[in-house]
């Protein structure tokens, strides 16, 4: 009997600018309807200057945060969609001046979580429309 290992993603740390442009890629692409699953590898659009480990660690993050609908294994992750959420905080991080912005207030940072930096981008939105 073989044993599957999980792939590790131990050298792996998480890329903002990656995030937003898988996000950017899986809306684009009209294989993600929701009608079927897809897995990738490095060769792929997604995983295009990125490793196998930080495409898998990446999209296995969208999945647990429930921005992509996904299926977790012990390999790569397989994709369907976009979720309503994943749409929500792209909608808010997809403009590249906002997003410039958002990332320029976050830079004298160790570290930010996800939903701050959607609070940030939100927050950079209302500026831009004279919203409180």
């Amino acid at each position: 009997m073989q044993i599957q290992e999980c792939q590790r993603y131990t050298d792996v740390k998480r890329d903002m600018d990656y995030v937003r442009d898988l996000l950017l890629q899986i809306e684009e692409d009209p294989r993600f309807d929701g009608t079927s699953w897809f897995t990738f590898t490095e060769k792929d659009e997604l995983g295009s200057g990125h490793s196998t480990e930080e495409l898998g660690y990446h999209l296995a993050m969208l999945v647990e945060a429930d921005f992509v609908r996904g299926q977790l294994g012990f390999g790569m992750p397989a994709i369907s969609k976009l979720t309503w959420e994943g749409h929500e905080f792209l909608d808010n991080i997809r403009d590249p001046g906002i997003w410039g912005k958002t990332k320029q207030r976050i830079s004298g940072l160790t570290s930010v979580g996800l939903m701050i930096v959607g609070e940030i981008a939100k927050a950079e939105i209302k500026k831009q429309l004279g919203l409180p």
